[in-house]
């Protein structure tokens, strides 16, 4: 038994790694692939990029090891079929439950890893990758120009040059517009040829200017002495130079502490104490002051009940009424009264709705906690069983078969935990149903591999169904000759 064991171990090890590793690729390729426009052009260094991919990498870990579980079982099992190793093995009298047991146990450890890499590492990755994400996107591109279009990237300018040089660090026929006062241009200048190049600190971009001309608006300079004669002014130069502040290209990282409430950066424990303080919050806005508003209501509706005034003293609010003007004026205070009160209600209801979506994501994120090591559980049940009954392995047919499984399981669980945030289904049932739906599978294919059953035999099937048929067939015929006998 140990060497069976190890046999498999052996087989499974391998087989999850390389498929494990090819999975988080993909993923990551499709996350470079989602965000490519905030990361070219943006002069970050490489150890930041290299930050945002590792926590990326951490993120991903609740789809590409459930994928690479699935895909690695379906390939051991089929390569052991494929070689007759398991025939081998059952020949031997070893079950293949049994042969399966050090695998489960393998299994059920990367199952409780996950629980507690998800509970413990994974809201901080999130808090981490999440605020870093913030900062990338949120950065400037590096300033760059484009001939004959204008770059308004520096705070206060506009810049345009019709030609530049292959290097980019010498431009022609340059306007540059100077915002100072608001959105309209205060100065202007124009040059023939722009040199660019940075200050020692990167802290500032240097240009400077050859044979060019400067306007300024002097009612600007000198508001307080507005003389017409001098609206404008003009220098002309052979040579200048302008820095530019290029403070606004840094990425300024954000305080983490202002992403910690939010729901994928809590475990368990923090989950129920948000949790519990939303529900306050929750409770606090449903109690609309529901006495007042039965009275005035009750009055409103018995009023238009009938169609017409109820009769005195059969409503304890209407006893002390003696002429039609006082009723009419009682009327028309319950009536200001009732829409006040309904104004109330639309207000608490639109407090209402954000900690209501509060309350529901919590519970979304408190149960993926749990169905991320079930779901590693159930897709390994699923391709072991499945790979010992097809019987092929390699990249071919296993993969094939991995990816319509995982399809399946995916769709099903995004189309329920979306169900779930828009409140048609309770987030339990929203997070579970995938798993729920599978497991009968996982059950049939577990019973099919170890009684060694063929999965795709439709005359097996098709004589199962007739002698079922069968079987309903004579239980009635019996229940009738029962029923004849007793008439």
């Amino acid at each position: 038994m140990k060497k069976i064991h190890l046999l498999i171990l052996q087989a499974f090890i391998k087989p999850f790694l390389v498929t494990f590793f090819i999975v988080m690729f993909v993923l990551l390729m499709l996350f470079l692939f989602k965000y490519i426009d905030d990361l070219i052009g943006k002069g970050f260094q490489w150890y930041v990029i290299l930050e945002l991919l590792s926590y990326q990498c951490a993120v991903q870990l609740a789809m590409a090891l459930p994928l690479s579980m699935l895909l690695s079982s379906i390939m051991t099992f089929g390569n052991l079929g494929e070689s007759y190793e398991l025939v081998a093995i059952k020949a031997a009298g070893v079950s293949l439950r049994k042969a399966m047991t050090p695998l489960f146990v393998v299994v059920a450890l990367f199952s409780a890893g996950s629980f507690f890499f998800s509970d413990y590492i994974l809201p901080v990755v999130n808090l981490k990758m999440g605020s870093l994400l913030y900062d990338v996107r949120k950065k400037k591109a590096d300033f760059f120009i484009k001939p004959g279009v204008f770059n308004s990237t520096i705070p206060g300018y506009s810049i345009r040059a019709k030609a530049k040089s292959e290097d980019g660090t010498t431009l022609y026929d340059m306007m540059i517009y100077q915002h100072q006062s608001g959105g309209t241009a205060d100065n202007v200048t124009f040059a023939k040829e722009g040199y660019v190049q940075n200050s020692p600190d990167n802290r500032y971009m240097v240009l400077k200017l050859i044979d060019g001309v400067r306007y300024e608006d002097a009612r600007v300079k000198n508001a307080k002495r507005y003389d017409p004669r001098q609206q404008f002014t003009r220098f002309r130069f052979k040579e200048t130079t302008t820095k530019f502040d290029m403070s606004s290209f840094d990425m300024n990282r954000t305080d983490q502490d202002l992403f910690k409430s939010h729901h994928q950066m809590l475990n368990l424990k923090q989950l129920r104490l948000y949790s519990d303080s939303n529900h306050v919050y929750i409770d606090s806005l449903q109690h609309v002051n529901a006495v007042e508003a039965k009275r005035y209501i009750n009055l409103y509706s018995t009023y238009f009940q009938n169609g017409k005034p109820p009769a005195r003293k059969t409503n304890v609010h209407l006893d002390d009424i003696a002429t039609k003007e006082q009723y009419r004026m009682a009327l028309n205070n319950a009536l200001n009264q009732a829409r006040q009160v309904k104004d109330l209600a639309v207000n608490k209801q639109m407090e209402y709705a954000p900690y209501r979506e509060k309350d529901i994501r919590y519970d979304i994120e408190w149960h993926r906690k749990f169905t991320l090591a079930v779901s590693c559980l159930l897709l390994f049940g699923i391709g072991a069983p499945l790979g010992a009954i097809i019987r092929k392995g390699g990249l071919g047919l296993p993969v094939v078969m991995a990816i319509i499984f995982f399809l399946i399981y995916h769709v099903i669980a995004t189309l329920a935990e979306k169900a779930a945030k828009d409140a048609s289904l309770t987030p339990m049932w929203g997070m579970w149903m995938a798993i729920i739906v599978l497991t009968p599978l996982a059950i049939f294919l577990t019973y099919k591999s170890t009684t060694d059953s063929k999965l795709f035999d439709a005359d097996q099937y098709k004589l199962k169904a007739e002698a079922l048929w069968k079987r309903i067939v004579a239980f009635f015929n019996r229940k009738k000759k029962t029923d004849y006998s007793k008439g």
